[in-house]
């Protein structure tokens, strides 16, 4: 079994601090703490802190009752139908429909047996705080062969925040050494929509201990719906399917989720138009002198000695940007949607200190 690609040196040391397992992690998205931090910033806010489609996809029209009356059991039959189609699923019933991958994430960890937990990272830090919570004893490791063993093992593919890609042939080697010890493999796929399709390893979740989680809200545009998916082996689902109770998603996610994994042709130009406006970031981050570190058609990964001062610079303009704490060199920036939003992004006045003289410059050059 090989391992993914060398995790790059500026990133290595990136991400590893371990808040109290009791304590959520600060995201992006949280525009109310933007405005706390840049009271002075212009409106509206560019939100370039999360991961989420800025061309959200078109809300089907909702009734009155779907709101008003419980979910029908047949319209969630209907988008786990739809689900394990566009995913590729071995049936419906390997699929796990709930309002929000968190939700899924802590269950799993509940579920599986007290014991190490290793994730490969660094990574999305909520699968080790939740893990930690459940009472799993918890290491985030750089290499596919230090997951073998573990009692529970994650792999965010693509990777968050890089999106660092781990081979499908990889992951299911894995997953066998793991059956053979009796642990599970939570692979997160999130963003593979907009990655190597034929990487997922959803088809094969019912022949392997693999629970596979994918984000409905990240690719088409509707973070705010909070509808994700588990798609795991038939009896694991059942599980799942228990705690999550009657009525796991409202009347009206149920309805706009169904209208958009049926939506072929939205979902085609949706990537097409993503993969672009990726191209068109990279090369505006390019020209501003920052070290692409990663990237998938959602957001890239950048280095900077100057991240700190770029970031409040942003703020101060009135454009949010994904910081990380563990590593004050690294910046995550998503899409901006609208033309103002990107003329905006690269027009941004940014003060940068070199060698004690200040200077003020735009992003993508001098001033």
């Amino acid at each position: 079994m090989t391992s993914p690609d060398p995790i790059p040196p500026k990133l290595s040391a990136a991400l590893n601090a371990a808040p109290s397992a009791d304590t959520p992690l600060k995201h992006g998205g949280d525009l109310g703490a933007a405005r706390v931090l840049f009271p002075n910033a212009p409106e509206p806010i560019v939100d370039l802190s999360t991961g989420v489609n800025p061309h959200p996809y078109p809300i089907a029209d909702t009734t009155l009752e779907d709101f008003a009356h419980l979910p029908e059991p047949a319209a969630l039959a209907r988008l786990t139908q739809l689900a394990a189609a566009f995913y590729g699923a071995p049936s419906s019933d390997n699929v796990v429909a709930a309002p929000g991958s968190q939700i899924l994430v802590a269950l799993i960890a509940d579920l599986t047996p007290q014991g190490r937990s290793r994730i490969l990272g660094p990574t999305y830090a909520e699968h080790a705080r939740v893990a930690a919570l459940a009472g799993h004893e918890v290491a985030t490791v750089g290499t596919l062969a230090e997951l073998c063993g573990a009692s529970l093992a994650v792999v965010v593919n693509p990777n968050n925040p890089d999106g660092r890609v781990t081979a499908r042939d990889d992951l299911l080697s894995l997953a066998s050494r793991q059956n053979a010890q009796g642990g599970l493999l939570v692979v997160d796929e999130a963003f593979m929509e907009v990655g190597p399709q034929g990487e997922s390893v959803t088809g094969s979740v019912d022949g392997a201990p693999i629970v596979v989680l994918r984000s409905f809200g990240k690719f088409f545009g509707l973070g705010g719906m909070r509808l994700s998916f588990a798609v795991a082996s038939r009896d694991l689902a059942r599980q799942l399917r228990a705690r999550l109770g009657p009525w796991p998603i409202s009347g009206p996610a149920l309805r706009i989720g169904a209208a958009a994994f049926a939506d072929r042709r939205w979902i085609d130009s949706a990537r097409t138009g993503l993969k672009g406006a990726s191209e068109r970031l990279k090369a505006l981050l390019g020209a501003a002198g920052l070290e692409l570190i990663g990237q998938t058609d959602l957001f890239c990964l950048v280095s900077s000695t100057h991240a700190q001062e770029i970031f409040e610079g942003l703020g101060e303009e009135g454009i949010c940007v994904r910081r990380f704490d563990e590593n004050q060199q690294l910046l995550r920036f998503g899409l901006p949607g609208m033309e103002m939003e990107w003329q905006r992004l690269k027009n941004a006045r940014v003060a940068r200190s070199s060698r004690g003289n200040d200077r003020v410059e735009t992003l993508v050059g001098p001033a």
